[in-house]
C-alpha cells in the first residue's frame, strides 16, 4: 500500500465519523507493531494537508517484559517532529508473575489502556487515536458473536465520561494486508512483541477462522464488514457520507 492510499482511505473514516476538529490534541497509542506505527503515519502525513488543524502525541506503555528495545520508535517520532513519552508499568509481572492469569489479554488490554488514557489527559490530550484496521472490527464481531452471544463491534468513536477523553479509530477501513504491505514499503521500525501469549489467543483464533470463510467464500470479509458498519450498532455514531461513495472513490 502506498502512502496516498493510506492517507486516502484514513480521512475517509475520519470525514466519515467526524473523528477530528479544530484544535484536537490527539494521542496515539504506539505498541511498537506494525498497526500503530502505521497509524502514526497516517496521522503525522494528514496533519500536514487536513483542514482542520490538529496535534499529536505518541504514548508507548511498556509492560516490563525484558527486552523490549523502543529505540526505533523513538528516532522515528523525533524525526516527524512528534513527542514520545514511554510509561513504565509492572503489567507483565502482575499478569503473568503475580497473578499467573492463563489468560490474560482481556485484563492487559484494561490496564494498559487505563494507563495509556491517564497519560494522554495529563499531557493535555483530548483524543486517543487506537490503530484498529477493518480486520480487528471483524475479528471483535465474530469474538462478540461466538464468546457472547450479542451483535456488537467497538465504534470508531467512544466518548469516556472518566476522562473525558473520546477515542477514535481512524484506520477502520485499512486492511491488514495492506499494513503488512505498508511495512514492508516503508520499513516501519516494527518492535517484536515480547507477549509470551503472543499468537495464542481467542483472537488468534478467530483471525485464522476469519481467513478460511474468505478462503472458502470469496468477498466474505467484505460482507461481514458492511453487516457491521449498516448494522446500527449501540453507541456508534452516525456515518456523514454513504459508504456506497467511499467503496467508488477506492
Amino acid at each position: 500500500m502506498k502512502l496516498q492510499r493510506l492517507y486516502s482511505l484514513t480521512r475517509q473514516a475520519i470525514d466519515c465519523y467526524r473523528l477530528i476538529d479544530d484544535g484536537d490534541h490527539i494521542a496515539v497509542g504506539i505498541s511498537g507493531g506494525k498497526d500503530s506505527l502505521t497509524l502514526l503515519y497516517a496521522l503525522h502525513g494528514l496533519r500536514k494537508f487536513y483542514p482542520k488543524p490538529f496535534s499529536l502525541s505518541a504514548i508507548t506503555v511498556d509492560l516490563g517484559f525484558d527486552g523490549f528495545d523502543l529505540s526505533p520508535v523513538k528516532e522515528l517520532c523525533a524525526q516527524m517532529d512528534v513527542p514520545y513519552t514511554i510509561v513504565p508499568s509492572e503489567i507483565g509481572k502482575i499478569l503473568f508473575d503475580t497473578r499467573k492469569e492463563s489468560n490474560p489479554c482481556s485484563l492487559c488490554a484494561k490496564l494498559r489502556k487505563g494507563a495509556l488514557n491517564q497519560t494522554a489527559a495529563e499531557l493535555g490530550c483530548n483524543k486517543v487515536a487506537y490503530a484498529h484496521h477493518k480486520d480487528d472490527l471483524i475479528e471483535t464481531m465474530l469474538l462478540s458473536l461466538i464468546y457472547e452471544g450479542r451483535f456488537y463491534s467497538f465504534s470508531p468513536a467512544t466518548y469516556l465520561d472518566r476522562t473525558g477523553l473520546t477515542v477514535i479509530r481512524p484506520m477502520i477501513y485499512v486492511e491488514e494486508a495492506d499494513v503488512i504491505g505498508f511495512r514492508n514499503k516503508y520499513n516501519l521500525p516494527v518492535c517484536k512483541n515480547p507477549c509470551p501469549v503472543d499468537g495464542y489467543t481467542k483472537r488468534e483464533y478467530v483471525k485464522q477462522l476469519t481467513k478460511t470463510l474468505e478462503k472458502e467464500n470469496p468477498g466474505a470479509k467484505d460482507r461481514l464488514f458492511r453487516a457491521i458498519i449498516d448494522g446500527n450498532i449501540e453507541g456508534w455514531p452516525l456515518r456523514q457520507m454513504k459508504s456506497e461513495k467511499m467503496k467508488e472513490s477506492n
